[in-house]
This record gives C-alpha cells, structure tokens and sequence, in this order.
C-alpha cells in the first residue's frame, strides 16, 4: 500500500514502496517495524564532523570501498535507516539504486544529536549488528568530540567496542585509518 503523509500512517504500517511515493522535500525518513520516523535536519555541527570524517576516510580507502553521507540501508521492507556516514562496496555503489542492502555495507557511522540519542547508542547498532554490517562507529559531541568504534561478533550478533577515540582514531580493519579527531572537530564546539 502506498500512502502519502497526508492520508496518515497506513493500517498495516509503513514500508520502503510508500517511502518511494513520498516527496523529496529535504527530511531524513527512516522506518522502525513499520513506524515511519521524521528527523529534523541536521545541525552545523552535525554536518560539519559528517563532511569532514567522509572526506578524512576517503583519502584511505581501498578502492574497493566507497564512503558516502546519508545514504539509506534497507535492512528489510519495513525497516530502514540513513546512517550520517558509511562506507559500501564499490559494486554496490556502482549500482546506484539510492540504497544499499545490509550486505553491502561495510562501515555505519552515527553521529549523536540530541534527538536520535537511543536511536544510535541502543537501536541502530542492535538493527545494524543483527543485519550483519560489520562495523558502527558512533560519535558523540557533548563535552567533545569522542568516537566509539565498534565490530560486530557474528556469532552474537551485537558490537564488541574496539575503541573509544578522542584523540587519534587508530583502527585496522575495516582498513588501517588513523585520524586526528582534531581534523573532525568543528571550530566551535
């Protein structure tokens, strides 16, 4: 069933298809079981770390791999979500369907705001471990920049912490990175 925004939720709930149907009016849509989730549009700061740590990514990345912003992981018809950054197979991106599957995706990246807090520190990486991404990062701005990196144990199914960073993000895999947090950070937070 496709519904517009004006018509209300649709009975049975929400699903990728009405997600299609919806204007391209600039709001980040997501879908939790069926329940259509509106975000405000990021922040300065927000934007700013998101930018700066795609471009810092880039500059190492195997050429296999593809780091992009905002772009949706359809993890099921029903649920989806539009991490701040990640990186996806380079075939993947080259398929160029405006999402990825799960399988895709090798790297979720979730920058925290005020409003997606349980969304990324419990939600997002119980969905994106169980669906198999190999890596979330989240990253948390109260008090300074801090990146949490975690990698997911597949026989669990849920994150192991592979660091908290804010200094120097020193990781090996999925690649070796090493990025100063400083070059993340906005000049005012």
């Amino acid at each position: 069933m496709t519904a517009a925004l004006s018509d209300g939720p649709p009975a049975d709930g929400w699903t990728t298809d009405d997600l299609e149907a919806l204007p391209e009016d600039g709001l980040r849509r997501e879908l939790l079981d069926g329940v259509l989730l509106v975000s405000p549009s990021p922040t300065d700061v927000h934007q700013i770390i998101a930018m700066r740590l795609g471009v810092a990514l880039e500059q190492t990345c195997p050429r296999d791999l593809q780091v992009t912003q905002s772009v949706e992981i359809r993890i099921s018809n029903r649920r989806s979500f539009i991490p701040d950054v990640l990186v996806a197979t380079d075939e993947a991106a080259t398929r160029a369907a405006g999402h990825y599957a799960p399988h895709e995706v090798v790297l979720a990246v979730e920058i925290v705001s005020p409003t997606s807090q349980s969304m990324d520190r419990i939600t997002k990486p119980a969905l994106y471990a169980a669906a198999g991404i190999p890596f979330y990062w989240r990253i948390e701005t109260k008090g300074g920049l801090m990146v949490h990196a975690s990698k997911i144990d597949p026989e669990h199914e849920v994150y192991q912490p592979i660091g908290a960073f804010s200094d120097v993000i020193e990781v090996s895999e999925p690649w070796p990175i090493s990025i100063p947090v400083s070059t993340l950070t906005p000049r005012y937070l």
